[in-house]
């Protein structure tokens, strides 16, 4: 785009990204002085006019989230054939091009980046906010590690059309979206839980929990299909960690952890060693009994505690022989 200015003030450089919905360019803010990044929206829903009003009132709402986990919104604009909004540039990459490049994210560096993603996000629904299409291609990872959300008010305004007026408009990405979003039903804080899950099923496995071509088969998959626990793909992931994913990756929002903040506390629970609340692991405490030898049991104890429970049942016969003597 050359010399090309963006609202009159923001000079583009370089592209830096492209997508169904929008171009992104780095762009020198002229009033400023400060690099920034620009996202230009497709021309078809800069004309929508009814898009563009929600647009509008969506990018004011997520301009108001100031969080380090959450892309600063600096500014929005329209030219006369479209509209643009201009956000803080993250020196870095998205987390789909990180997993690429990886192929895996290691377990730690995955917890870690998914904890600072769900205290974004928990953030967000603190403020009455839900995302809608969280997915690693709307997660940026910068050089220092700093996850950062991105898209909240394009997700939202995205959200509000009508399923019968969207065309090829996908509410939610269907490799993310959670089943009551592929069924049509509007999303909540636990949807973008379920997104979460997703990501972090991805990080830890490089695959996604369902796939498929087919978009619609891939929705019918996300409200009836079974997820193969993560240790399938990676026998060294934790049972605790397999279950939790469970949990969040289940077809029923009530099911799952309400909110990112809940995710977040387990997740840190879990990083730290601490078996979160509310887990059935049950099996763990099944396994350590069976791993128990013969030689490490206490039999005097054993013994004893077989005297007692004979002393016990001996005096059941004189118990009753005192009731019926009574009746």
């Amino acid at each position: 785009m050359g010399e090309e200015l963006v609202g009159g003030r923001y000079q583009v450089l370089r592209s830096i990204g492209a997508g169904g919905m929008a171009d992104v360019y780095l762009a020198r803010d002229l009033n400023l002085q400060r690099e920034v990044a620009v996202k230009v929206l497709r021309p078809d829903f800069s004309r929508d006019s009814a898009f563009r009003v929600r647009f509008l009132q969506e990018a004011r709402a997520a301009a108001n989230l100031t969080h380090p986990n959450i892309v600063t919104i600096y500014d929005f604009g329209e030219d006369p054939q479209r509209l643009f909004i201009v956000m803080e540039f993250v020196d870095g990459t998205d987390l789909k091009t990180l997993i690429h490049r990886r192929s895996t994210i290691g377990r730690p560096a995955a917890l870690d980046l998914l904890i600072q993603v769900c205290e974004g996000v928990g953030y967000a629904h603190r403020a009455g906010l839900v995302h809608c299409d969280l997915k690693p291609q709307n997660i940026l990872v910068s050089n220092a590690e700093r996850a950062k959300i991105t898209d909240f008010g394009i997700s939202r305004a995205l959200a509000s059309i009508p399923l019968d007026e969207q065309r090829d408009i996908v509410w939610g990405s269907p490799q993310y979206f959670s089943p009551e979003q592929a069924s049509g039903a509007a999303p909540s804080p636990a949807s973008d839980v379920y997104s979460l899950g997703v990501v972090l099923y991805e990080m830890l496995t490089g695959r996604l929990p369902f796939e498929a071509a087919d978009p619609r088969l891939l929705a019918e998959l996300h409200q009836v299909g079974s997820v193969q626990p993560p240790s399938q793909h990676d026998p060294s992931i934790p049972a605790a960690l397999d279950q939790i994913i469970q949990k969040v990756l289940s077809k029923e929002p009530s099911a799952r952890y309400r909110t990112a903040d809940q995710f977040s506390r387990v997740l840190q629970s879990f990083a730290a060693g601490r078996p979160p609340r509310g887990l059935d692991l049950s099996h763990v405490a099944t396994q350590a009994v069976q791993s128990i030898r013969p030689e490490q049991l206490d039999w005097r104890a054993v013994a004893l505690g077989m005297l007692a429970f004979l002393a016990i049942g001996g005096l059941v016969p004189l118990w009753l022989w005192v009731w019926l003597l009574y009746q």
